[in-house]
């Protein structure tokens, strides 16, 4: 049996205007039941790339499919399977989020019963039960990212676009965030998602996708920069990291001159994950008291940094 093909499928994309090539040529797919995050600097295409998904620009050149569906044929057909969440909400100041929510679903065809009884769960869902029936122009930036989530999850979508979701949520809200990503992924949605906030990123996709200059990077070239030399963190319990430099370059046969400190931290570079596992269990073997041993960025921000800087 020929396997169905991945729920978004984008094939050498690329949109200008005017002199501006906001994309040049990108190509991804995202596969069902999986996080995948987009991930480049300001001025990389993202926002560009995910309003040509949905449906909301047309493409220059190249082919985009949602669910099999191509949005400038079928801008309708696409809508319907699709939830999308932009950067801003654009809400109605004057309803209420719970008006809101209703009046978007009542937008996909859904009757008034289904909106009000959507409403109610997805208030919970994202946390704005209290505020139910605030304005939206009372809510902070915060809870209008929230109410901006429940109005891309309304319709019930098989695919999810999300565009800096977790910009200006507190920390107990992007955990709530991330569990009800992560839940919704375990149901077999396909969930793309853009972010600056790399760390968050980190502990919620699946997979990742990196745009440089408005162009995908090929994978070879990801997996070159992401097990490329990285920095660790390194702290003993009973001195602090001046003191204990010696002692670790001891240990891992380094000069202690050379060890840079960032506050209470020793910062050692290591070839690869190996590396950083046998210097670990020297440290151990040597008797010291390892307090912290840990990479100081996440993978995706290493690969990021790497691209970033040119790397090839």
């Amino acid at each position: 049996m020929t396997p169905s093909p991945a729920p978004i499928v984008v094939t050498g994309v690329r949109r200008s205007f005017g002199h501006v090539h906001a994309v040049r040529d990108v190509t991804l797919e995202a596969r069902p039941g999986a996080v995948t995050g987009l991930v480049g600097p300001n001025g990389s295409g993202k926002t560009t790339l995910l309003l040509m998904l949905a449906s909301l620009l047309a493409p220059d050149a190249g082919s985009i499919r949602i669910g099999g569906i191509d949005p400038v044929e079928d801008p309708a057909g696409v809508r319907a399977i699709l939830g999308w969440m932009p950067d801003a909400l654009g809400a109605w100041p004057s309803l209420s989020a719970r008006e809101t929510i209703v009046m978007t679903g009542r937008l996909y065809g859904l009757d008034a019963a289904q909106a009000a009884a959507g409403a109610a769960r997805l208030l919970d869902e994202v946390g704005l039960r209290e505020l139910a029936d605030a304005p939206a122009r009372v809510l902070s930036r915060g809870q209008k990212q929230r109410l901006g989530l429940a109005r891309a999850l309304v319709h019930d979508p098989r695919v999810l676009l999300l565009d800096e979701p977790a910009s200006g949520l507190d920390p107990q809200a992007r955990i709530d965030l991330r569990v009800l990503l992560r839940r919704l992924a375990a149901e077999g949605r396909t969930i793309l998602i853009s972010s600056h906030i790399l760390s968050e990123l980190e502990e919620v996709v699946d997979d990742a996708v990196f745009l440089v200059q408005g162009e995908t990077i090929s994978p070879d070239r990801v997996a070159a920069a992401a097990n490329r030399q990285r920095t660790w963190r390194i702290r003993l319990a009973d001195r602090e990291a001046p003191a204990a430099a010696p002692a670790v370059a001891q240990a891992l046969g380094l000069d202690a001159a050379l060890i840079p400190v960032d506050r209470r931290d020793l910062l050692v570079a290591f070839a690869s994950d190996a590396d950083a596992a046998a210097a670990l269990a020297a440290l151990v073997a040597a008797g010291l008291p390892v307090a912290e041993f840990g990479a100081a960025t996440g993978i995706l921000e290493h690969t990021f940094l790497d691209l970033e800087g040119g790397a090839s």
